[in-house]
């Protein structure tokens, strides 16, 4: 319902604007405030001390005088309140606590044995607990939680289709919201992980990129103008399950011959069973295990690698003649063996790709390491958080 246009509606749209300008251009002068809104001096100093009284801005000394008296500059207070983000993996849950500029100030990673579903809820039911318990004390505390899932996610976050999980129609929001009673935000997890490096790593700064995240699975997502992509139902990303072998092997979508079956780590601990390596103390493969190994010079080893590096590049060609894209940011757990998969990725891409697609391209790996998809989750949370100053006109 369209808001009408009365005096507290216009009050609320100011403050809005004069929120937004702190946060992205503190410290800054109440006096440099009404210069960039256009909002007179009066105004601003009503909203400003309004904010500081919720505890979202706070004076810092005197900046540099442009004549006259220094004026008091301002900051926003991101330690106001704090955001839980987590990455809902198929076999760990990685949560993290952040403040309200995405900074992580917590984490804890649980690796999941039992994956059931009921052991799972009940181990992201801990995890949430336990970054509640050690936020530090704050006016606003947990402003909201963000969960990546590895699945498709519909816009009331219930998960709907996680084939890795094994999960159909499971409504995680209303779940996490009845336990803890904060808002909940659940995404994608690639496109959390999108979101992710697009505010804090190695997409920071650009405008439209590609997000490729490699576990156990593979999930990507699109961001255009700086905007997640999300398709006529908000569904898009599912690259994983590209076909790239008409009578390949079954896929747990239903379907054969899907490019995650070929290039993920599940394809590459699947195949990394038959190869002679040290034992650990652990009777499950482990993908650091084998990256150690490649790392001392084992050829078989280095070879598979090879391999899951060479299809992940035949599908990141379908990418690149597809998209045309600026970056490819190629993130989660399978990053880590980037020594070992960058130069046959490169290599099949610049073999098999259009040469006028790949003349702007870059492919790049997270900066974020494990991390692109639970301080992606957070920011949706602290993004849900700040809506609620904003008022939609129109």
């Amino acid at each position: 319902m369209q808001t009408t246009g009365n005096q507290y509606l216009v009050k609320k749209i100011n403050k809005s604007i004069v929120f937004d300008t702190i946060r992205r251009k503190n410290p800054i002068s109440r006096a440099q405030i009404s210069e960039s809104t256009n909002l007179n001096k009066g105004t601003v100093s009503s909203l400003v001390k309004e904010l500081i009284d919720d505890d979202l801005v706070y004076e810092i000394g005197p900046g540099q005088s442009s004549g006259g008296r220094r004026p008091v500059m301002l900051l926003f207070n991101h330690v106001s309140g704090y955001a839980i983000g987590i990455d809902l993996g198929v076999n760990y849950i990685l949560t993290v606590l952040t403040d309200l500029e995405g900074n992580s100030v917590e984490e804890e990673r649980t690796p999941l044995q039992n994956l059931s579903f009921d052991s799972v809820i009940s181990a992201l039911f801990q995890s949430i607990r336990a970054m509640i318990d050690r936020a530090p004390d704050s006016p606003r505390g947990i402003v909201g939680i963000g969960i990546g899932v590895p699945g498709i996610v519909d816009e009331k976050g219930t998960v709907l289709f996680a084939p890795n999980l094994g999960w159909k129609n499971v409504n995680l929001s209303r779940m996490i919201t009845d336990e803890f009673h904060l808002p909940v935000i659940v995404h994608n997890e690639a496109n959390a992980g999108a979101k992710g490096e697009h505010l804090f790593g190695s997409g920071k700064g650009r405008e439209n990129l590609v997000y490729v995240s490699v576990g156990i699975g593979i999930g990507t997502s699109m961001i255009i103008n700086n905007a997640l992509y999300g398709g006529a139902s908000g569904f898009s990303g599912e690259m994983g399950h590209f076909i790239i072998e008409s009578h390949g092997k079954k896929c747990r979508c239903g379907n054969r011959g899907c490019w995650e079956l070929y290039a993920s780590e599940r394809a590459f601990l699947e195949q990394a069973k038959s190869l002679s390596v040290p034992s650990t103390d652990s009777a499950d493969l482990d993908l650091d295990r084998f990256i150690q190994a490649a790392n001392e010079g084992n050829s078989e080893v280095i070879q598979l690698f090879n391999q899951i590096g060479e299809y992940l590049g035949i599908g990141l060609t379908n990418i690149v003649n597809t998209l045309n894209p600026e970056l490819i940011i190629i993130g989660n757990r399978f990053a880590k063996a980037e020594k070992w998969i960058r130069n046959p990725i490169h290599r099949v891409v610049e073999s098999r790709s259009l040469p006028y697609h790949r003349q702007p391209l870059k492919i790049a790996f997270s900066s974020l390491g494990t991390h692109s998809c639970a301080l992606g989750a957070s920011s949706f949370a602290i993004s849900n958080f700040f809506s609620d100053m904003k008022v939609p006109v129109g």
